[in-house]
């Protein structure tokens, strides 16, 4: 890990855009902006309105008093520019009634707290699958599909527009995060260790490590044998977010054959000390039941119940005869 892992001083803004239609119980549209990857603002078409996900976000006002209004009259604007981009696309895709359909658009910046070094980027993607994206090193767009190429030309015309996504990309969405980070800087600064489980179905499946609580999303995790990280018969899982604002993660090992003293699980989060969890039966958890643990006290239920009948019956059979 480089230094700048250490001390964590990569950060990031990003806003995500989707528009959908004939989707049940979905909003037509939704606004959601991250920093450092922790939701901090949200807005979708049901509501109507931008609202903070973290109280360290309400000191916005602080800068900019109406910055909440501000940023809701923008989501309104997107949301009708996706409208009407969405309905376009059905038609380029020859889509009729009744499909789902997805709009998504990704942009926003990083900042390097140690360097200073900017970069910026904008994205979007149609059901799921790239559409077209901005390179910030040419200033033109790139198609991923077909039906892109016109809008592509369209867009690479629009000089204006092109000046404004660079100066955004690689001026003011950096302010904003610069000022993002110092409102949240208790917050998105801390690290957290997480807690570290063994977990297996059944006997004969593969064990979990299994990371969570872990704070900031930076880490890794892998398995060794003697030592060394193995990469055969490994299935790494991704970081995956929490509700409380923490992360998870997991790596899968298949059974080994030989001696499980050989083996531990590696939680590598560059900012404390490793936590190195030894393979060893008698850690891991499971909610497996043996079934013969099951059938075993089943019968002695059933064994005594007929003992009881039985005594029941003879019982009855005594009191008809006196």
């Amino acid at each position: 890990f480089k230094v700048c892992f250490l001390i964590l001083c990569m950060h990031s803004l990003k806003y995500f855009f989707t528009a959908s239609s004939e989707v049940t119980n979905f909003p037509e549209f939704v606004a959601v902006g991250m920093v450092d990857d922790i939701q901090v603002g949200h807005y979708d078409s049901n509501i109507k309105r931008v609202e903070p996900k973290q109280d360290w976000m309400k000191k916005v006002t602080e800068d900019k008093a109406d910055y909440w209004e501000w940023l809701t009259e923008r989501a309104v604007f997107h949301q009708q520019r996706f409208k009407v981009d969405l309905d376009n696309f059905k038609q380029r895709f020859n889509q009729t009634g009744g499909l789902c359909s997805h709009f998504q658009e990704i942009y926003g910046c990083e900042w390097d707290d140690e360097t200073g070094d900017v970069n910026g980027y904008d994205q979007y993607g149609y059901d799921g699958e790239d559409f077209i994206a901005l390179d910030m090193k040419t200033m033109t767009w790139v198609a991923a599909k077909q039906q892109a190429v016109v809008i592509k030309q369209k867009w690479d015309n629009n000089k204006a527009q092109l000046e404004y996504n660079k100066n955004y990309l690689t001026k003011e969405c950096p302010d904003w995060l610069k000022k993002f980070v110092n409102y949240g800087r208790s917050s998105l600064m801390r690290t957290d260790l997480p807690t570290v489980s063994l977990l297996q179905k059944t006997p004969s499946s593969r064990v979990t490590c299994h990371a969570t609580g872990f704070y900031p999303n930076r880490a890794m995790m892998f398995w060794r044998k003697d030592g060394e990280e193995l990469h055969e018969d490994v299935d790494k899982g991704e970081i995956l977010p929490n509700h409380d604002g923490s992360f998870q993660i997991s790596a899968d090992l298949q059974l080994p054959s030989d001696d499980w003293g050989k083996y531990d699980c590696v939680f590598l989060s560059g900012v404390k000390e490793d936590i190195v969890t030894k393979l060893d039966k008698r850690e891991i958890k499971t909610n497996y039941v043996n079934p013969m643990n099951t059938v075993i006290p089943i019968i002695a239920i059933i064994a005594a119940l007929v003992l009881l009948g039985l005594a029941v019956m003879d019982t009855r059979n005594t009191e008809q005869k006196m």
